[in-house]
């Protein structure tokens, strides 16, 4: 019993002084060395998931940039090969020009007037969803009909246009790739500075490093005038009182164009359309959208200017507005410059492209009541403030005269035509729609 006691004894108290700092030094230095070993494998484990995600980054961007290259909508010999037959002039001393904005309402018009000429054409457009992709489709089947091949891609994108440039020395450039539309502005006012500010900077800087450098015709807009009152609009009136974002942008591509005129020597032509109307137009346009809910039975919205006056646009067929297009490729001069260098003055213009006979948009429903034999159910409320203006109209005397410009169909006429088009278009008539520009 008393040897037992020793024992405990000597385990609890042991005789050998610094046995337990000993022990105690050792067991410590045991839980030193794993918390070392435990830190120093997390600090590895760390090391490697880093590098795990940056390799995961890196092989992410790698695989992005690889799908946008091979899911790319153009490049390749037969693309090439595509590109290079839409171009090519069916008619002697033809041009060769490149439409943006071909599946567009005036650029799917123009493209056909072109290519029914003999000339070469070759499209450009995004399709982008601002209205009813399926309509653009539509007017790009219409284009490969008439042999007019469209390239999917972007106005911003340097890369294609550069490539375009490269592969075809196009002689003209039709620009008339843009975000249109007054209202949509206060939606998306983003949208309007990307296309209509930044894809026209890159298309000009495009223009100007190719050589041969086109000429180039690009649509600007009557909405310039805005807070103008002198009528009728022309050109050399004032246009810094925008009332809209989109104006603001046409006003600006304005300047911009002839800075580039002016240090590249691009030939430059502007042109101010008035409120264009006709067949395979935009579903956002008044008449458009009045013709489908008239047809609906659905209400549609007339507004009035301050009291009571009833708004007033210059509206515009499309095939005169073509006709304006036309002549002004006809009549442009060719760039002064080459590979980005000017050797002397070039063209620099700006025209109106109006029917200067501006109607009430009451009298644009009761024609159209008449046409449809519906009566629409109007609901009339005073002119919000967004943007638009209360009335255009057209003084186009500088383009009849330096264009031969003679617009020859009226809003009655014009209208005709445009319900005929929507009524087999959308299926309300026998024929099959879409075969007929």
């Amino acid at each position: 019993m008393e040897k037992k006691m020793r024992d405990l004894e000597d385990e609890l108290f042991p005789s050998t002084p610094g046995k337990v700092k000993i022990e105690r030094a050792h067991a410590m230095n045991r839980q030193f060395h794993r918390c070392f070993a435990s830190t120093s494998t997390m600090f590895l484990w760390a090391l490697f998931l880093i590098a795990l995600t940056a390799s995961y980054l890196s092989f992410q961007s790698f695989v992005d940039t690889s799908s946008k290259y091979f899911t790319a909508s153009w490049g390749g010999l037969h693309w090439e090969r595509q590109v290079r037959a839409s171009a090519i002039p069916r008619r002697p001393n033809g041009f060769s020009v490149l439409v943006t904005g071909a599946a567009g309402f005036v650029g799917s018009h123009v493209s056909i007037a072109l290519r029914k000429r003999g000339d070469g054409v070759l499209g450009l457009d995004n399709f982008n969803s601002y209205y009813d992709p399926s309509l653009k489709k539509a007017r790009k089947t219409l284009l490969a009909s008439h042999g007019v091949f469209v390239v999917e891609g972007d106005v911003n994108d340097a890369r294609l246009l550069a490539k375009l440039l490269d592969i075809v020395p196009f002689s003209h450039v039709m620009h008339l790739a843009a975000q249109a539309g007054v209202r949509y502005a206060i939606e998306n006012p983003n949208s309007y500075v990307h296309s209509n500010i930044a894809g026209l900077v890159t298309l000009l800087e495009a223009c100007k490093a190719a050589d041969p450098q086109p000429a180039i015709v690009w649509a600007s807009s009557s909405s310039v005038y805005g807070l103008n009152e002198k009528v009728p609009f022309s050109e050399s009136d004032t246009t810094d009182r925008p009332a809209s974002l989109y104006a603001a942008t046409k006003k600006a591509g304005e300047e911009i164009t002839h800075t580039y005129n002016h240090i590249y020597g691009l030939s430059i032509t502007g042109l101010r359309f008035f409120t264009v109307y006709g067949p395979w137009g935009r579903p956002d346009m008044a008449y458009f959208s009045f013709t489908r809910n008239i047809l609906q039975g659905k209400p549609i919205t007339v507004y009035r200017g301050k009291d009571r006056v009833d708004l007033a646009r210059d509206f515009t067929f499309i095939d005169d507005i073509v006709k304006g297009c036309v002549a002004s490729l006809d009549t442009a001069e060719k760039s002064t410059g080459s590979g980005g260098k000017k050797r002397g003055p070039a063209q620099y213009r700006i025209y109106n492209l109006g029917n200067t006979s501006p109607v009430t948009v009451p009298t644009l429903v009761a024609i159209l009541e008449r046409h449809l034999k519906v009566k629409a159910k109007k609901n009339i409320i005073e002119m919000p403030g967004n943007g638009d203006v209360p009335f255009t109209h057209a003084n186009i005397s500088l383009a009849r005269r330096e264009l031969g410009y003679k617009p020859s169909t009226n809003l009655e006429a014009g209208l005709k035509k445009f319900v005929k088009w929507y009524l087999s278009y959308y299926g309300y008539g026998r024929t099959n729609a879409g075969k007929n520009l």
